[in-house]
């Protein structure tokens, strides 16, 4: 089998070592030529100065980027992914972007005789470090079949959701919750600390119980210590929220406490915290 992966940031890069560790010949192509050749010199492999040269014969093309313009740029055009892919293979793209996207995308690869899943991803940064996401796909059952085996090189579970653009539906469903809980979290921390109880003991004991999240077991100490310069950045959340209330629009949805939330994460980017992690809502608390 041959593969590319197109989009080496700090989710592809290590998603596309985990299937050259797996053995999958892969061919490799990102926007930073040295990155790309950083990765040949680490994982093997091959690389491409354009995304039809990496496309070229290969099985399955899989993207990770970063909106709806950059998929587009990489994917069509004669420079494109579905310029170089070969009849009968598969484009999974691994981008949180709009289900509108996913839609045409769709469309243009069947009139090239391809297929096409969205498949965004959840579990971040680390997630992707240790092969242990989870991917949410849109598609047919056939195509998803076929492609599952291979992401199971950096997943840990992966589920068909429906057809096309339903991976990018659950994402945005996967961030709605993930903002309600991180506030949740940040109020119920500032609390203890204001009324001192031991943050150990706290979540030793209250993760036990229905309170329980990844968040909490994983964000609590940073949260706590109110260090926040590592994981899933505020703008890609606010990228991804803005995807969702753009959905949210197109069927009357109300998303009252998300558009909160999403207030708040816009303050830390005023306040320069861009690039902190999600769990840095606490920090409004702190001042």
């Amino acid at each position: 089998m041959k593969v590319a992966f197109i989009g080496l940031g700090v989710m592809g890069y290590p998603m596309a070592g985990h299937l050259a560790k797996a053995n999958i010949d892969v061919c490799v192509y990102n926007r930073s030529h040295e990155k790309a050749l950083a990765w040949q010199a680490e994982f093997g492999g091959s690389v491409a100065t354009t995304p039809a040269l990496a496309a070229q014969g290969c099985d399955l093309v899989f993207c990770c980027v970063g909106n709806d313009d950059d998929v587009r740029q990489v994917t069509l055009g004669e420079n494109g992914i579905l310029a170089g892919m070969p009849q009968g293979s598969i484009f999974v793209d691994h981008t949180t972007a709009s289900a509108e996207l996913a839609r045409e995308l769709a469309s243009v690869a069947l009139t090239h005789g391809q297929y096409f899943l969205d498949a965004p991803v959840s579990g971040g940064q680390a997630g992707a470090e240790n092969g242990v996401l989870t991917v949410m796909c849109g598609g047919d059952a056939a195509t998803f079949a076929k492609a599952q085996p291979v992401m199971d090189a950096y997943a840990r579970f992966s589920q068909l959701m429906g057809p096309v653009g339903s991976g990018q539906l659950a994402k945005m469903v996967n961030q709605i919750c993930i903002a309600g809980v991180v506030q949740g979290l940040a109020e119920g921390f500032n609390f203890a600390e204001k009324v001192g109880l031991d943050p150990k003991a706290l979540v030793e004991t209250i993760s036990k119980g229905a309170a329980g999240s990844w968040q909490m077991e994983n964000r609590y100490q940073t949260m706590f210590a109110g260090e926040y310069d590592f994981g899933f950045a505020v703008d890609w959340m606010r990228k991804d929220l803005g995807i969702a209330f753009s959905e949210a629009d197109k069927h009357d949805v109300a998303l009252p406490m998300t558009k909160m939330v999403d207030g708040f994460y816009q303050e830390i980017q005023e306040n320069g915290g861009n690039r902190w992690d999600t769990s840095s809502l606490i920090s409004r608390f702190k001042k």
